[in-house]
C-alpha cells in the first residue's frame, strides 16, 4: 500500500510562503510520478505540479514561476514550495501519486492520494 502523508499547511497573508511535505511509504518518490492537487471550496480538485519518476516537473500556469516541486529520495519526501502567495491559492493540497507511465493532468490517473493540508491566504 502507498500511504502520502500532508503536512506544512498553514495560514500566511498574500505575499508570504509555506513549504509543503508530503511523506510518502517506500520508494513511492522515485518509483512513481508523484503530483500536487488543490481543491478550493466548491471547486473541482485542479493539478498544480507535477514531478517525473526522471525528476523533470512541469506546472499549472497559475503557479508556475512561485511554486517549486521537488523530492529529497532518501527522505522519501516531495516538496512543494509555495511562494507569493495570494488568496486565490487558498486550498486543501492534496499530494498524489502513480504508477503509470503517462499521467494526464487530472485526478483520475492518480490512484493514490493524501489526506490533504489546508493552505489559507488573507488578504
Amino acid at each position: 500500500q502507498v500511504q502520502l502523508v500532508e503536512s506544512g499547511g498553514g495560514l500566511v497573508e498574500a505575499g508570504g510562503s509555506l513549504r509543503l511535505s508530503c511523506a510518502a511509504s517506500e520508494r513511492t518518490v522515485s518509483n512513481y510520478v508523484m503530483a500536487w492537487f488543490r481543491q478550493a471550496p466548491g471547486k473541482e480538485r485542479e493539478f498544480v505540479a507535477r514531478i517525473w519518476r526522471t525528476g523533470s516537473t512541469d506546472y499549472a500556469d497559475s503557479v508556475k514561476g512561485r511554486f517549486t516541486i521537488s523530492r529529497d529520495n532518501a527522505k522519501n519526501t516531495v516538496y512543494l514550495q509555495l511562494n507569493n502567495l495570494q488568496p486565490e491559492d487558498t486550498a486543501v493540497y492534496y499530494c498524489a501519486a502513480t504508477s503509470g507511465m503517462w499521467p494526464q493532468r487530472s485526478t483520475s490517473s492518480y490512484a493514490y492520494w493524501g489526506q490533504g493540508t489546508q493552505v489559507s491566504v488573507s488578504s
